[in-house]
Protein backbone atom coordinates (compact mmCIF):
# COMPACT_ATOMS: atom_id res chain seq x y z
CA UNK A 1 0.00 0.00 0.00
CA UNK A 2 2.28 2.98 -1.09
CA UNK A 3 -0.81 5.53 -0.49
CA UNK A 4 -4.46 6.09 0.38
CA UNK A 5 -6.98 6.30 -2.42
CA UNK A 6 -8.98 8.90 -1.22
CA UNK A 7 -11.66 9.07 -3.74
CA UNK A 8 -11.98 5.23 -3.28
CA UNK A 9 -12.19 6.06 0.78
CA UNK A 10 -15.04 8.47 0.18
CA UNK A 11 -16.81 6.01 -2.34
CA UNK A 12 -16.54 3.30 0.01
CA UNK A 13 -17.54 5.23 3.39
CA UNK A 14 -20.99 6.38 1.46
CA UNK A 15 -21.59 3.63 -0.03
CA UNK A 16 -21.26 1.38 3.02
CA UNK A 17 -23.79 3.66 5.10
CA UNK A 18 -26.12 4.00 2.50
CA UNK A 19 -26.61 0.27 2.12
CA UNK A 20 -27.13 -0.21 5.82
CA UNK A 21 -30.52 2.12 6.13
CA UNK A 22 -33.96 0.70 5.20
CA UNK A 23 -36.32 3.49 3.67
CA UNK A 24 -38.34 2.15 7.18
CA UNK A 25 -35.57 3.45 9.39
CA UNK A 26 -35.64 6.56 6.54
CA UNK A 27 -39.15 7.22 7.45
CA UNK A 28 -39.69 6.98 3.85
CA UNK A 29 -42.00 4.77 1.92
CA UNK A 30 -40.74 1.47 0.16
CA UNK A 31 -42.41 1.72 -3.19
CA UNK A 32 -42.77 -2.00 -5.11
CA UNK A 33 -41.79 -5.59 -3.28
CA UNK A 34 -38.17 -5.75 -5.53
CA UNK A 35 -35.57 -3.35 -4.43
CA UNK A 36 -31.81 -3.44 -6.57
CA UNK A 37 -30.41 -1.96 -4.08
CA UNK A 38 -29.47 -3.18 -0.56
CA UNK A 39 -30.45 0.10 1.77
CA UNK A 40 -31.52 3.42 0.87
CA UNK A 41 -31.23 4.69 -2.89
CA UNK A 42 -29.08 7.37 -3.99
CA UNK A 43 -32.00 9.79 -5.07
CA UNK A 44 -32.99 8.96 -1.17
CA UNK A 45 -30.22 10.29 0.47
CA UNK A 46 -30.48 13.39 -2.11
CA UNK A 47 -33.50 13.27 -1.13
CA UNK A 48 -33.25 13.45 2.40
CA UNK A 49 -30.35 15.31 2.62
CA UNK A 50 -31.67 18.36 0.26
CA UNK A 51 -29.23 18.06 -2.67
CA UNK A 52 -29.58 17.30 -6.11
CA UNK A 53 -29.33 14.16 -6.93
CA UNK A 54 -26.45 15.01 -9.46
CA UNK A 55 -24.75 16.85 -6.70
CA UNK A 56 -25.03 13.49 -4.16
CA UNK A 57 -23.67 11.02 -7.06
CA UNK A 58 -21.00 13.33 -7.17
CA UNK A 59 -19.70 12.88 -3.85
CA UNK A 60 -20.33 9.26 -3.89
CA UNK A 61 -18.14 9.09 -6.47
CA UNK A 62 -15.55 10.42 -4.34
CA UNK A 63 -15.45 13.99 -4.60
CA UNK A 64 -16.00 15.84 -1.14
CA UNK A 65 -13.72 19.09 -2.75
CA UNK A 66 -16.12 21.95 -1.82
CA UNK A 67 -18.76 20.65 0.13
CA UNK A 68 -19.75 22.95 2.85
CA UNK A 69 -20.26 22.46 6.51
CA UNK A 70 -23.76 22.58 5.96
CA UNK A 71 -23.88 19.98 3.34
CA UNK A 72 -22.02 17.69 5.33
CA UNK A 73 -24.22 18.08 8.22
CA UNK A 74 -27.49 17.24 6.14
CA UNK A 75 -25.38 14.30 4.83
CA UNK A 76 -24.76 13.18 7.72
CA UNK A 77 -28.56 13.75 8.69
CA UNK A 78 -29.45 11.77 5.73
CA UNK A 79 -27.13 8.68 6.45
CA UNK A 80 -28.06 8.55 10.44
CA UNK A 81 -24.12 8.97 11.14
CA UNK A 82 -22.83 8.49 14.81
CA UNK A 83 -20.34 11.08 16.00
CA UNK A 84 -17.84 8.97 14.91
CA UNK A 85 -18.71 8.65 11.44
CA UNK A 86 -19.70 12.31 11.31
CA UNK A 87 -16.35 13.17 12.26
CA UNK A 88 -14.62 10.66 10.14
CA UNK A 89 -16.99 12.50 7.50
CA UNK A 90 -15.66 16.24 7.54
CA UNK A 91 -12.22 14.75 8.08
CA UNK A 92 -12.65 12.71 4.38
CA UNK A 93 -13.89 16.51 3.17
CA UNK A 94 -10.85 18.18 5.09
CA UNK A 95 -8.72 15.71 3.48
CA UNK A 96 -10.36 16.93 -0.21
CA UNK A 97 -9.82 20.17 0.04
CA UNK A 98 -6.45 23.02 -0.52
CA UNK A 99 -3.72 22.26 1.02
CA UNK A 100 -4.47 18.84 2.64
CA UNK A 101 -1.00 16.94 1.34
CA UNK A 102 0.86 18.55 4.31
CA UNK A 103 1.79 15.70 5.94
CA UNK A 104 1.36 14.97 9.56
CA UNK A 105 2.78 12.26 11.39
CA UNK A 106 2.12 11.04 14.82
CA UNK A 107 4.35 11.70 17.63
CA UNK A 108 7.01 8.83 19.25
CA UNK A 109 7.90 10.52 21.97
CA UNK A 110 6.57 12.48 24.95
CA UNK A 111 8.04 15.71 27.37
CA UNK A 112 10.06 14.87 29.87
CA UNK A 113 6.94 16.49 31.87
CA UNK A 114 4.64 13.44 30.75
CA UNK A 115 6.76 11.16 31.94
CA UNK A 116 7.00 12.73 35.23
CA UNK A 117 3.05 12.24 35.29
CA UNK A 118 3.05 8.88 34.02
CA UNK A 119 5.53 7.67 36.69
CA UNK A 120 3.63 9.62 39.31
CA UNK A 121 0.85 7.13 38.95
CA UNK A 122 1.81 4.50 40.85
CA UNK A 123 -0.99 2.23 41.30
CA UNK A 124 -2.32 2.26 38.04
CA UNK A 125 -1.55 0.85 34.39
CA UNK A 126 -0.94 4.60 32.11
CA UNK A 127 0.69 4.67 28.95
CA UNK A 128 0.40 7.44 26.18
CA UNK A 129 -0.27 5.79 22.33
CA UNK A 130 -0.46 7.93 19.25
CA UNK A 131 -2.99 7.33 16.63
CA UNK A 132 -1.41 4.81 15.06
CA UNK A 133 -1.65 2.84 18.00
CA UNK A 134 2.51 2.91 19.32
CA UNK A 135 3.25 2.57 22.47
CA UNK A 136 5.14 6.34 23.40
CA UNK A 137 5.40 5.88 27.00
CA UNK A 138 4.62 4.03 29.81
CA UNK A 139 4.76 3.62 33.60
CA UNK A 140 6.41 0.45 35.44
CA UNK A 141 2.68 -1.05 36.10
CA UNK A 142 1.81 -0.58 31.94
CA UNK A 143 5.21 -2.17 31.54
CA UNK A 144 4.09 -4.98 33.61
CA UNK A 145 0.54 -5.15 32.44
CA UNK A 146 1.72 -5.31 29.18
CA UNK A 147 4.56 -6.97 29.17
CA UNK A 148 3.45 -9.44 26.03
CA UNK A 149 3.42 -6.80 23.56
CA UNK A 150 6.28 -5.52 24.47
CA UNK A 151 7.75 -9.18 23.88
CA UNK A 152 8.48 -7.84 20.26
CA UNK A 153 11.76 -6.49 20.15
CA UNK A 154 10.24 -3.97 17.31
CA UNK A 155 10.07 -0.49 18.57
CA UNK A 156 7.71 1.39 19.28
CA UNK A 157 5.79 -1.42 20.25
CA UNK A 158 2.44 -1.23 18.19
CA UNK A 159 -0.71 -2.66 19.42
CA UNK A 160 -2.76 -3.17 16.77
CA UNK A 161 -0.15 -5.28 14.95
CA UNK A 162 0.46 -7.21 18.53
CA UNK A 163 -3.46 -7.87 18.17
CA UNK A 164 -3.38 -9.04 14.95
CA UNK A 165 -0.24 -10.45 13.98
CA UNK A 166 0.81 -12.27 17.38
CA UNK A 167 -0.90 -15.51 18.68
CA UNK A 168 0.11 -14.30 21.91
CA UNK A 169 -2.99 -11.87 21.92
CA UNK A 170 -5.50 -14.27 21.50
CA UNK A 171 -4.45 -15.46 24.91
CA UNK A 172 -4.40 -12.16 26.37
CA UNK A 173 -7.04 -10.56 24.96
CA UNK A 174 -10.00 -12.69 26.84
CA UNK A 175 -12.32 -10.62 24.26
CA UNK A 176 -10.17 -10.70 21.07
CA UNK A 177 -13.01 -10.55 18.33
CA UNK A 178 -14.24 -7.20 19.75
CA UNK A 179 -11.17 -5.34 20.68
CA UNK A 180 -10.11 -6.22 17.37
CA UNK A 181 -12.83 -5.09 15.50
CA UNK A 182 -12.58 -1.95 17.94
CA UNK A 183 -8.67 -1.12 16.79
CA UNK A 184 -9.42 -1.62 12.96
CA UNK A 185 -12.28 1.02 13.08
CA UNK A 186 -9.99 3.17 15.31
CA UNK A 187 -7.28 3.16 12.76
CA UNK A 188 -9.79 3.81 10.13
CA UNK A 189 -10.91 6.71 11.68
CA UNK A 190 -7.44 7.85 11.93
CA UNK A 191 -6.46 7.62 8.85
CA UNK A 192 -9.15 9.85 7.50
CA UNK A 193 -7.56 12.59 9.93
CA UNK A 194 -4.32 11.95 8.85
CA UNK A 195 -4.19 10.71 5.06
CA UNK A 196 -0.49 11.30 4.57
CA UNK A 197 1.24 9.96 7.51
CA UNK A 198 3.45 7.16 5.92
CA UNK A 199 4.13 5.04 8.84
CA UNK A 200 0.10 4.62 9.08
CA UNK A 201 0.12 3.77 5.60
CA UNK A 202 2.83 0.70 6.03
CA UNK A 203 1.39 -0.07 9.07
CA UNK A 204 -2.25 -0.55 7.21
CA UNK A 205 -0.60 -2.10 4.40
CA UNK A 206 1.24 -4.44 6.66
CA UNK A 207 -1.87 -5.93 8.16
CA UNK A 208 -3.91 -5.93 5.19
CA UNK A 209 -0.49 -8.06 3.57
CA UNK A 210 -0.59 -10.46 6.64
CA UNK A 211 -4.33 -11.11 7.95
CA UNK A 212 -6.64 -11.89 6.02
CA UNK A 213 -9.41 -10.93 9.57
CA UNK A 214 -7.60 -7.38 9.57
CA UNK A 215 -8.62 -7.19 5.89
CA UNK A 216 -11.94 -8.06 6.48
CA UNK A 217 -12.43 -5.28 9.08
CA UNK A 218 -10.78 -2.92 6.93
CA UNK A 219 -13.06 -3.13 4.30
CA UNK A 220 -16.37 -2.69 6.68
CA UNK A 221 -15.36 0.94 6.39
CA UNK A 222 -16.46 0.82 10.14
CA UNK A 223 -15.12 4.02 12.75
CA UNK A 224 -15.30 4.56 16.40
CA UNK A 225 -14.19 6.09 18.97
CA UNK A 226 -12.31 4.53 21.81
CA UNK A 227 -12.85 7.11 25.23
CA UNK A 228 -13.67 4.56 28.04
CA UNK A 229 -14.84 0.99 28.99
CA UNK A 230 -13.93 -2.40 30.44
CA UNK A 231 -11.02 -4.43 29.14
CA UNK A 232 -10.42 -8.13 30.12
CA UNK A 233 -6.87 -9.48 30.02
CA UNK A 234 -5.01 -12.74 30.92
CA UNK A 235 -1.50 -11.93 31.77
CA UNK A 236 0.41 -14.81 31.86
CA UNK A 237 1.99 -13.91 35.51
CA UNK A 238 -1.31 -12.59 37.41
CA UNK A 239 -4.15 -14.30 35.89
CA UNK A 240 -7.15 -12.86 34.32
CA UNK A 241 -7.66 -8.92 35.11
CA UNK A 242 -11.08 -7.37 34.51
CA UNK A 243 -9.94 -3.67 34.34
CA UNK A 244 -12.03 -0.37 33.79
CA UNK A 245 -9.97 1.92 31.26
CA UNK A 246 -10.24 5.63 30.35
CA UNK A 247 -8.74 6.73 27.26
CA UNK A 248 -7.84 11.00 27.59
CA UNK A 249 -6.36 12.97 24.49
CA UNK A 250 -3.61 15.08 25.64
CA UNK A 251 -4.00 19.18 24.75
CA UNK A 252 -0.83 19.91 25.09
CA UNK A 253 0.77 16.74 23.15
CA UNK A 254 -1.73 16.64 19.99
CA UNK A 255 -2.37 13.57 18.55
CA UNK A 256 -1.15 11.65 21.62
CA UNK A 257 -3.46 9.84 24.32
CA UNK A 258 -3.04 8.84 27.97
CA UNK A 259 -4.72 5.53 28.61
CA UNK A 260 -4.79 4.27 32.39
CA UNK A 261 -6.12 0.98 34.06
CA UNK A 262 -8.29 1.02 37.21
CA UNK A 263 -9.79 -1.69 39.24
CA UNK A 264 -12.50 -1.82 41.71
CA UNK A 265 -10.80 -1.22 45.45
CA UNK A 266 -11.33 -4.49 47.10
CA UNK A 267 -12.13 -6.63 43.90
CA UNK A 268 -9.91 -9.64 42.60
CA UNK A 269 -8.46 -7.62 40.06
CA UNK A 270 -7.46 -4.80 42.25
CA UNK A 271 -5.08 -7.61 44.08
CA UNK A 272 -4.08 -8.69 41.15
CA UNK A 273 -2.34 -5.30 40.33
CA UNK A 274 -0.87 -5.46 43.34
CA UNK A 275 1.24 -8.88 42.70
CA UNK A 276 1.79 -7.24 39.04
CA UNK A 277 3.26 -4.07 40.93
CA UNK A 278 5.47 -6.32 42.98
CA UNK A 279 6.57 -8.40 39.96
CA UNK A 280 7.42 -5.59 38.42
CA UNK A 281 9.24 -4.13 41.05
CA UNK A 282 11.50 -8.11 41.36
CA UNK A 283 12.11 -7.79 37.34
CA UNK A 284 13.14 -4.20 37.44
CA UNK A 285 15.38 -5.36 40.53
CA UNK A 286 16.91 -8.35 38.39
CA UNK A 287 17.66 -5.84 35.62
CA UNK A 288 19.53 -3.62 37.61
CA UNK A 289 21.32 -6.32 39.70
CA UNK A 290 22.30 -7.58 36.05
CA UNK A 291 23.59 -4.31 34.57
CA UNK A 292 25.70 -3.75 37.69
CA UNK A 293 27.05 -6.93 37.24
CA UNK A 294 27.89 -6.78 33.60
CA UNK A 295 29.61 -3.30 34.13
Amino acid sequence: MGQIDHRAEVREFLSSRRARITPEQAGLPAYGGNRRVKGLRREEVAMLAGVSIDYYVRMERGNLSGASDSVLDALARALQLDEAEREHLFALARAAGPGSRARRTSPTTVRPAVQQVLDAITDAPAWVRNGRHDIVAMNRLARALYAPVLADPRRPANTTRFLYLDEAAREFFVDWDRIANDAAAMLRLEAGRTPHDRALIELIGELSTRSEIFRQRWASHDVQFHRSGRKRLRHPVVGQLDLSFESMELPSEPGLTLNVYTAAPGSPTADGLKMLASWAATQDLAKAQQAQDQS
